[in-house]
């Protein structure tokens, strides 16, 4: 069902937008609670009417909703993350996370607002666009950095690694020594046997 919200409604829309919404939605929430008025085509000259009646509002919105993007525009969010040895996150980072992270630094930003180009999966550096209001677009970058206590803890199984690696190259190379050793020894017994021999 079409409707003309006369006020911003959370997950729906911006004032004077005409959104569709489900019938039980409209007829139960927006319309009696005064959200929003029926947009059929029946009512056309109804419809301009409100959108005119609501150009204060909507310019009201725009105006905060430029603010918003003032602030927001060419920031980075940055999350410290846990990683799999392929570098690739547990999970990936959603526009809801983003929206409550935004929220943290003071951003009242809805995750439906949020486009994530490509999806958040791994380490690096990711470009968000935050559709604000009609015609007012952020864009943002988001951050993903390993925990440095996981990197830590790589560091110090990677160098445990190398330790075992060259111990057991020590200890082979000892083995061959120690091979090579009773040869040496059998090989001079035998020389003297010789000598003895032929004297």
């Amino acid at each position: 069902m079409k409707v003309v919200l006369l006020e911003k409604v959370k997950s729906v829309g911006n004032v004077g937008e005409i959104v569709n919404v489900s019938a039980g939605h409209a007829r139960n929430f927006l319309i009696p609670g005064g959200f929003a008025v029926a947009a059929d085509e029946g009512s056309e000259k109804a419809m301009s009417h409100h959108q005119k009646m609501l150009k204060r509002k909507i310019e009201e919105e725009k105006a905060a909703a430029t603010s918003v993007q003032g602030k927001l525009d060419g920031i980075v969010v940055e999350f410290v993350k846990k990683v799999g040895l392929n570098g690739k996150l547990f999970g990936s980072i959603t526009s809801t996370e983003l929206a409550a992270e935004l929220a943290t630094k003071g951003f009242e930003v809805e995750r439906r607002q949020l486009t994530i180009e490509t999806p958040i999966k791994g380490i690096g550096t990711f470009n968000i666009k935050a559709h604000l209001f009609q015609g007012v677009d952020a864009n943002f970058q988001v951050k993903v950095a390993m925990d440095p206590a996981q990197a830590e803890e790589l560091k110090a199984k990677q160098l445990a690694a190398q330790k075992r690696a060259e111990k057991k190259k020590l200890e082979a190379a000892q083995q061959e020594n120690a091979e090579e050793a009773p040869q040496t020894e059998e090989g001079a017994m035998n020389e003297e046997v010789n000598k003895v021999l032929r004297s």
